[in-house]
């Protein structure tokens, strides 16, 4: 007498739509988040070229010089005169690093005053911003 099987064992079966939805799932997720990691609230300044390792930094103190001529401390416009009384309560500690954004057409004397003044406010690390090859 020939016994039977108690159970039918049936053989699993990958189903492909799920395996899609899944993967537009993780495609939308890494396309937003790579969207995030953009700096897209900074002020477009023409950069030099130049070869730089990316900082890392919490809350960075940007000081942007523009190519007409005007002086930004964190998007906040400022005069030379003005630069250093700014500065001042924005630089926690004495090691912190000022990155200056200065355009390409920026005149290179209001460059140099514009460092002197954030120097006078206590500024010592300076950090220059430049555009990757």
């Amino acid at each position: 007498m020939k016994r039977r099987k108690l159970r039918t064992y049936r053989k699993g079966r990958i189903e492909i739509i799920p395996m899609i939805d899944v993967m537009f799932f993780l495609l939308a997720t890494f396309m937003l988040a790579s969207l995030a990691m953009q700096n897209l609230d900074s002020l477009q300044v023409d950069l030099p070229q130049g070869q730089a390792e990316k900082l890392k930094v919490d809350q960075p103190l940007i000081l942007t010089l523009t190519g007409d001529g005007r002086i930004l401390v964190n998007k906040t416009p400022v005069t030379l005169d003005t630069l250093a009384a700014t500065l001042r309560p924005l630089i926690r500690d004495p090691g912190q690093n000022v990155i200056v954004s200065a355009d390409n057409a920026a005149p290179q004397g209001l460059v140099v005053q514009a460092m002197l003044r954030a120097r006078a406010a206590g500024a010592v690390h300076f950090l220059i911003a430049v555009k990757h090859q």
